[in-house]
């Protein structure tokens, strides 16, 4: 086995050999041979897809709910103004941000099903208890408590998932997943308008209600998922003997080293601190989640302030949803079957552009609702986008694919997601009651984030286009013993083994290529 040999061939044959090294590390005893994949696959996908849909639906929905039930006179029976109104948006982006990273390696070593059911509950609480409030402090306090118990769920989904399946594969998944946030968008106006029929039922406002029956409802997904959430492939329990060793060495082989049971350690973290494709990630996740929030918490108030009474705006919001999540699945199966993924995200961050630029110089009801359905085909598109790329250009992508280890890889995702719903903070504060009906500055300075997203993004892909070039010339080789490589420098390395030098070295071993 010679590094200099397999740097002649390519980079398939340097895979190939680590693949058959790291086969031979993990249970070696069994043999996987009559394994059906495409048969496996699928009921891994049964087992693991469908009830992250719903929690994540659920999620989405108890987030977004205060924007449908303030048409119907909630900032008036709390006797709140519109300045305490944003505020109480706002603080639900502080905890939801900083909690992110220690939720994530929380649910690494206290497992899924628990984790996840637990802060599920905390957060359906929380939102029934909005149904109950009477006035600003309590309002305020349950934004807080709302934020603080989400925001482990959508990191920690999304680093879940790619511990289950390779990096080709994970398109396909994360977008049915990821699509019901746009189901959530279009149920949200649904259910507000005929939940709030129930207005004076027990002495409530319509409103109440609305917090009351959803919260309920997550509740009670909240215990139930707690029996029907697997944990990691090498413990789950719908999987014998066989079936587990081969998903964990299909992981590895697919560079997914950490599949196999990864022992906790602290450089992972100041590695995910160290490198600054983490920071320039955050930028990118910015780029598209400050525009999310602002779109999810704004868009029945935007259409009502164009003309439409309260019931006919939660209504008009479910086609926009609707559209987004056609797009959602249109984009996302585009995405799983070309090879230059990042112009699809350079796209459709282009066309957000033009969304809110359309916004931003219209003073015509209908074309100002038209330009709402070219924005939501861009956002909700890009986040799923970014999900299923597999290249460092976007967050889910460099998370996925482009980042070994999975302390590493959860650390480096709660940190670049946190960031992102930190500005969360400020998107929610952008559309002013002073600015109606046109809300020129939020758009605005929606705009100047999906800027910020685009130019990330491209920097992204340029930089990792020319890693992956210096790799393949062999300027990042390590001095292997007994490795016969002339290109190989100590300043990159000194190890015993192939092995050795790509488990310490993670992404940044010199047989790893990023997916472009």
């Amino acid at each position: 086995m010679s590094v200099e040999t397999s740097s002649q061939k390519g980079f398939k044959d340097t895979e190939k050999i680590v693949v058959q090294d790291v086969e031979n590390v993990y249970r070696p005893d069994v043999d996987t041979s009559g394994i059906d994949e495409r048969r496996l696959l699928r009921r891994i996908d049964w087992h693991v897809v469908p009830w992250l849909a719903v929690l994540y639906l659920l999620n989405f929905l108890d987030r977004g709910n205060i924007g449908n039930a303030k048409l119907y006179h909630m900032t008036d029976d709390l006797h709140i103004t519109d300045k305490q109104y944003l505020i109480a948006l706002t603080v639900f982006f502080f905890p939801y941000s900083l909690f992110e990273p220690p939720s994530n390696l929380a649910l690494k070593k206290l497992r899924p099903s628990l984790w996840l059911s637990f802060i599920m509950l905390i957060w359906g609480i929380a939102m029934t208890l909005h149904g109950v409030v009477t006035n600003y402090a309590g309002l305020v306090g349950l934004r807080f408590l709302l934020g603080l118990a989400e925001a482990g769920l959508y990191p920690g989904i999304v680093f879940y998932l790619s511990c289950w399946y390779k990096r080709n594969e994970l398109g396909t998944r994360v977008g049915v997943f990821f699509s019901s946030a746009t189901i959530a968008g279009a149920f949200s106006g649904l259910l507000a308008a005929a939940i709030e029929n129930m207005d004076g039922v027990g002495g409530k406002p319509g409103w109440a209600w609305i917090f009351i029956l959803e919260g309920l409802v997550t509740v009670i997904c909240a215990v139930a998922s707690f029996f029907i959430l697997s944990d990691f492939p090498d413990t789950a329990k719908f999987l014998n003997d066989t079936e587990r060793v081969w998903v964990v060495r299909r992981l590895q082989a697919d560079m997914k080293f950490s599949a196999g049971g990864e022992k906790f350690k602290m450089k992972y973290v100041w590695q995910s601190l160290a490198d600054w494709k983490t920071w320039l990630a955050m930028g990118i996740y910015m780029g598209f989640d400050g525009p999310l929030f602002a779109f999810s918490l704004f868009t029945p108030t935007i259409i009502n302030q164009l003309g439409f009474k309260a019931t006919a705006a939660n209504l008009l919001s479910v086609p926009v949803y609707a559209w987004a999540c056609l797009m959602t699945v249109i984009i996302g199966f585009l995405g799983d079957r070309v090879k230059t993924r990042a112009w699809i995200n350079l796209g459709l961050f282009g066309s957000g552009l033009v969304g809110y630029i359309i916004l931003i110089c219209s003073t015509n009801p209908s074309l100002s609702y038209f330009a709402v359905y070219v924005a939501a085909s861009s956002i909700y598109p890009t986040i799923r986008a970014c999900s299923i790329y597999h290249i460092p250009i976007t967050f889910f992508a460099w998370v996925s694919s482009n980042v070994e280890g999975s302390y590493k890889r959860s650390a480096v995702l709660g940190m670049a997601i946190g960031w992102g719903n930190l500005n969360g903070a400020v998107t929610s504060n952008v559309y002013r009651a002073i600015d109606k009906p046109w809300y020129r500055l939020g758009h605005g300075i929606v705009l100047a984030y999906i800027a910020i997203g685009w130019i990330c993004s491209l920097a992204m892909y340029i930089y990792l286009r020319r890693e992956n070039a210096a790799k393949e010339r062999g300027d990042r080789d390590e001095v292997i013993d007994g490795v016969n490589n002339k290109r190989a420098s100590e300043k990159n390395g000194h190890f015993e083994s192939i092995e050795a030098a790509r488990m310490e070295k993670g992404d940044h071993w010199s047989g790893f290529r990023y997916s472009l």
